[in-house]
């Protein structure tokens, strides 16, 4: 017995690699958050940290079928969800159907949404579905809040909502929306070329350092909730 310590472990070799072998290690770093799908083409999950000790934007340029389902994985992992809407018809059954009975989601009018009392222990999304052009949010940006902004094409004022951004996610859209948005993120000409073609389920992602296309797959309990994949509403 050695005082304050306790008993002795079993003793072992020591465990040494050698250099070569430390490429076959891969540890799971920053793996907590949303998952929103697999990477393409690789079919790696893909993880989102959604909730952070500051504030996070991010833009969905694309259907509210792909919003809907962040939104039911954002509620899975404890998160309370806050959707500020002009199409409440389309929110009230997830709304009603997330949770179990508890209010995990809430659905609220233009204008009507209050301020949240987002914590680290009770993180806040804040889904704004408001057409092409939404307005400046009342919300003051607080810790552990985070917003989602859904376009479902690109409006007037799409600069400012896009530059303002943490994250952009970018489903099919026109040609010409293409174009505006490979000048707005700087995307190769490769990736303004794919756009128009992408399939229902993809998505790219783009922050200022990074792009990633990745593939939502729903779950079957999504899947039953809010139908198959769907670009257009």
């Amino acid at each position: 017995m050695r005082a304050g310590f306790g008993l002795r472990g079993p003793r072992r070799e020591q465990h040494v690699l050698a250099p070569a072998d430390l490429a076959a290690l891969s540890f799971p770093v920053g793996d907590d958050g949303v998952l929103i799908g697999e990477d393409y083409p690789e079919q790696r999950p893909s993880v989102l940290g959604l909730f952070r000790p500051t504030a996070y934007d991010v833009v969905l340029v694309g259907g509210v079928w792909t919003a809907q389902v962040l939104a039911l994985r954002a509620a899975a992992t404890g998160a309370r969800v806050a959707v500020e809407t002009a199409r409440p018809q389309l929110w009230a059954p997830l709304a009603q159907a997330a949770g179990g009975g508890q209010p995990c989601v809430t659905v609220h009018q233009i204008g009507r949404l209050g301020a949240q009392g987002a914590s680290v222990a009770a993180p806040v999304l804040v889904v704004r579905d408001l057409g092409p052009k939404p307005p400046r949010s009342r919300l003051s940006a607080t810790p552990w809040q985070s917003t989602l902004t859904l376009l479902p094409f690109l409006g007037p004022n799409a600069a400012r909502v896009l530059n303002s951004a943490d994250l952009v996610g970018v489903q099919r859209v026109s040609p010409p929306e293409a174009e505006l948005l490979g000048r707005l993120l700087t995307v190769s000409t490769e990736d303004v070329a794919a756009l128009p073609t992408l399939g229902d389920e993809y998505t790219l992602w783009a922050t200022r350092i990074r792009r990633q296309y990745v593939r939502l797959d729903p779950v079957q309990a999504e899947q039953q909730l809010l139908g198959p994949a769907r670009r257009v509403d």
